[in-house]
């Protein structure tokens, strides 16, 4: 692997677990065993590394997405199985990264918004979509509504304010509104097709 990219899979590691702010540029560089020189012969401040960080891994996140797109079965499998991969994808984060982010690194924050407002929400229409036309969500959804509504929960779920990190862990808040989300959405078809999936047992 090329030091460009060693740096940027470590950085993604160290802010993930330590949050962004707290990790300086000589953190980087020990935890690569380089120097600082070589460091900054590939990127000229912090900002830049948390720009490339972000970039990189939102491909990545990307790549992934789409994954799981093309092997569910139908768009209740599809939104399960990104509930799941998103609580693997956070449980390991340090709550202060989002924060960090918004807060401090305007740049990389917007790179994040800019994915946010365009490939997400084109993802959750084309569920939505996808759920109507297989009978599993309600025909009367307002897609256009919803999939903001949708985009704007993302915000919420990492507000601190909201939800302080001291209080409730991320994975929770995720889930618990990921599946609140679902369950309005679904017919009796999809109610049902959701319970196999749980393996829960409801009384009609």
């Amino acid at each position: 692997m090329e030091i460009k990219d060693r740096i940027l899979q470590e950085s993604l590691h160290l802010f993930t677990r330590n949050g962004i702010k707290s990790v300086s540029m000589d953190d980087i560089a020990s935890h690569l065993g380089i120097s600082k020189k070589t460091l900054y012969k590939w990127y000229e401040n912090k900002d830049q590394i948390v720009s490339a960080v972000i970039s990189t891994h939102l491909n990545g996140v990307q790549g992934e997405c789409e994954g799981i797109v093309g092997q569910a079965r139908n768009a209740v499998d599809e939104m399960i199985q990104m509930m799941d991969w998103a609580k693997r994808q956070f449980s390991n984060v340090n709550p202060s990264a989002i924060h960090d982010l918004r807060k401090y690194y305007p740049a990389a924050w917007n790179l994040f918004h800019a994915h946010k407002n365009k490939y997400i929400l084109s993802q959750i229409q084309a569920n939505l979509q996808r759920g109507v036309a297989e009978g599993l969500y309600r025909p009367d959804l307002d897609i256009e509504v919803l999939s903001r509504l949708r985009l704007a929960q993302i915000d919420v779920l990492f507000d601190p304010d909201i939800f302080p990190h001291t209080q409730f862990e991320q994975a929770r808040v995720q889930m618990a509104c990921n599946e609140h989300f679902l369950l309005g959405m679904v017919t009796l078809k999809g109610h049902k097709l959701i319970n196999e999936y749980r393996h829960v047992t409801e009384e009609e």
